[in-house]
C-alpha cells in the first residue's frame, strides 16, 4: 500500500519526506521491522518506542510514524533511502486507524458490537456469538477466555488485542464469510487507542464497580474511559446499557445513537424475573414470556437481558432468540459447577472484584435458602476459596476477604497470581480485611491446590465449595514464570 494511501486516515502535524512510497508492513514492535516497513514509535507504560526509532530506520524502516519531534533525524542513512518522518499528536490514536486502514477496513464490513464493564462482558461477548451462529449465520468473538473465527479458536493474550491483532483478526472474520463480530472492550484498550478507526454498530454496558485502580488512578477516569465506547457511536448504531447500575445511564449521557435500556428492578425496555432457581439453571419471565435457561444467578439475570436486547437491535425474531437462550450452556470458568459423587458441588467462577464475589456468594445463598432440607442433614455450608493477583490494584485485597468471610461458614485464603509480588504479603493484604475473630477461623494456605484439596476434604454432602479468581486461567504466574494450573483439573483429581 503507499504512504499516502495509508496516511488518508490520520490528520499529521507534520511530513518529513516523500509520501510517494510502497510500505511493505506496520509494526509497532521495533523487532519485527524489516526493509520497506512503516514503524509507529509508542509511548508505552514501561518502554518508549521513540528510542527505537534509529535502529528501526538502520533495518530500512521507510517511514516513523512518532508524537515527539526531537526524535527525527536529518541525518544521511548509509545504503538506505531516507525514511519519511509522520509527526502526529497521539501515536497510539493513529497506530489503530493505521491498522485499520491497513487491513483494509474490516469492522466496516462487519456488524460489530462492544461490549463493556466491569464484570459480564465475556458472558455477554461469548453467549451473542453462540447465539448468533445457532441462528445460522457465520460471526467472530474477540473475547478474554479464546478469540474465535467462525469455528476456529484462536488463544487470546489479552482481553482486546492490540491495534494490529484486532484489526488482523476482523480481517480473518471478514474473508471467513463472518457477518457478525462480537468483542469486549477494556478500559486499557479504550484508553490506549486500541478501537481507534473501529466502526461499532453497537455497544453494550454490563456494571461498573472498583477494578484497575491501579491502573486509572481514580475510579472517575476509570468510569469516564468505559463512556468514551458510547460517546463515539454513530447515529445510526444502538446501545444497550444496564438501568440498574448507577453508571448506567451517565455511559449514554452524550451517545448519538439509539439508546435501550434493561432492569431487573425498574421500568426498561427490558425486563426479568427470577421464577424459580437452581445450580443447574433459572425458570425466568424476560418481557412476560417464561423461558427455562442453563445459568444461574441475579447477575446472569441481567447479562441475559443484554443479550436479549441486543439481539432484538440486531434484528432477530424474539421468540426465536428465547428458544436458543434456553440453550447456551454457561461460559468456562463462570459460575461452572462441578457435582461430586459424594453430594457437594464445587463452582468455578472468575470472580477477582469485591462486586463479583459478592454476587457469587449471594447467589449460591439464594439458591441454598431455597433448598428442601434432607431429613437428617446438617445445613448446607458455603466454603469459599480465594485470593488476588499480584501487580494489581491492592486495595481491592482485603474488601474482597471481608465480603467472603461475611458470606461463608469456611473461607480458606490463597494464592491467585502472585506475579511479581510475594504470596505471603499479598495475603498479609487480604488478612487486613478481617477482624481478629474472622482471623481465628480462616485457613491461610499459600498453595492454592494444597488450598483447593484442603476444601473438598472439608466439603460434606448438600455443601458447596466456591473456588473463586481464576475461573477459565489454566495458568498460575509465580515470580514471572507461568506454570500450568487450573481450578477444574485440582477439583475433579481430588474426586
Amino acid at each position: 500500500m503507499l504512504l499516502s494511501e495509508l496516511l488518508s486516515v490520520i490528520q499529521p502535524i507534520e511530513i518529513i519526506g516523500s509520501t510517494d512510497k510502497e510500505i511493505k508492513g506496520l509494526h509497532f514492535d521495533s523487532r519485527k521491522i524489516g526493509e520497506g516497513d512503516l514503524f509507529v514509535a509508542q509511548v508505552g507504560t514501561a518502554v518508549d518506542g521513540h528510542t527505537f526509532i534509529d535502529g528501526c530506520v538502520a533495518k530500512g524502516a521507510a517511514a516513523v510514524v512518532l508524537s515527539k519531534r526531537e526524535y527525527i533525524s536529518q541525518q544521511p542513512i548509509a545504503n538506505s533511502q531516507q525514511p519519511t518522518y509522520i509527526l502526529v499528536e497521539n501515536t497510539d490514536k493513529a497506530l489503530g486507524l493505521l491498522a485499520s486502514k491497513w487491513f483494509g477496513e474490516p469492522s466496516k464490513q462487519l456488524t460489530l458490537v462492544g461490549v463493556t464493564g466491569t464484570n459480564g462482558k465475556t458472558t455477554i461477548a461469548t453467549l451473542l456469538y453462540k447465539l448468533v451462529r445457532a441462528m445460522g449465520h457465520k460471526a467472530g468473538l474477540l473475547s478474554t477466555v479464546v478469540n474465535y473465527i467462525e469455528e476456529e479458536a484462536v488463544p487470546a493474550t489479552h482481553t482486546t488485542p492490540d491495534a494490529i491483532e484486532l484489526n488482523g483478526l476482523l480481517r480473518r472474520m471478514v474473508d471467513a464469510g463472518c457477518t457478525y463480530a462480537f468483542m469486549e472492550v477494556s478500559s486499557h484498550a479504550i484508553a490506549q487507542e486500541r478501537i481507534a478507526g473501529l466502526d461499532f454498530d453497537g455497544a453494550l454496558f454490563t456494571n461498573l464497580t472498583r477494578d484497575h485502580i491501579d491502573y486509572h488512578k481514580t475510579f472517575d477516569n476509570y468510569r469516564d474511559t468505559k463512556k468514551r465506547l458510547f460517546d463515539n457511536l454513530k447515529k445510526t448504531a444502538f446501545a444497550v446499557t444496564n438501568k440498574d447500575d448507577k453508571n448506567g445511564l451517565v455511559m449514554t449521557q452524550n451517545c448519538k445513537a439509539a439508546v435501550h435500556t434493561y432492569s431487573t428492578r425498574s421500568l426498561a425496555d427490558y425486563k426479568a424475573q427470577i421464577l424459580e432457581e437452581g445450580f443447574d439453571g433459572m425458570m425466568l419471565s424476560i418481557n412476560g414470556k417464561e423461558v427455562f435457561v442453563p445459568l444461574v444467578g441475579r447477575f446472569n439475570v441481567s447479562n441475559l437481558l443484554c443479550i436479549y436486547g441486543a439481539a432484538l437491535n440486531l434484528g432477530f425474531d424474539e421468540l426465536e432468540v428465547l428458544r436458543v437462550l434456553s440453550t447456551l450452556k454457561p461460559v468456562n470458568g463462570r459460575f461452572e459447577t462441578i457435582h461430586s459423587p459424594k453430594g457437594w458441588t464445587a463452582i468455578v467462577d472468575y470472580a477477582h472484584t469485591p462486586d463479583a464475589v459478592d454476587n457469587v456468594i449471594q447467589t449460591i445463598r439464594e439458591i441454598l435458602s431455597n433448598k428442601k432440607p434432607i431429613a437428617n442433614s446438617q445445613q448446607p455450608k458455603l466454603i469459599t476459596v480465594i485470593g488476588c493477583g499480584g501487580n494489581r490494584d491492592k486495595g481491592k485485597r482485603p474488601m474482597m476477604a471481608k465480603i467472603a468471610k461475611q458470606g461463608s461458614e469456611q473461607l480458606i485464603l490463597t494464592s491467585d497470581n502472585p506475579r511479581d509480588e510475594e504470596p505471603k504479603d499479598i495475603l498479609k493484604d487480604m488478612t487486613d480485611g478481617l477482624t481478629a475473630d474472622e482471623l481465628r477461623s480462616t485457613l491461610v494456605i499459600e498453595d492454592r491446590a494444597t488450598a483447593i484439596q484442603t476444601a473438598c476434604t472439608l466439603a460434606q454432602a448438600n455443601d458447596v465449595i466456591l473456588i473463586a479468581g481464576k475461573g477459565h486461567e489454566d495458568y498460575q504466574i509465580i515470580k514471572g514464570v507461568k506454570h500450568h494450573f487450573d481450578d477444574h483439573e485440582v477439583v475433579r483429581k481430588f474426586i
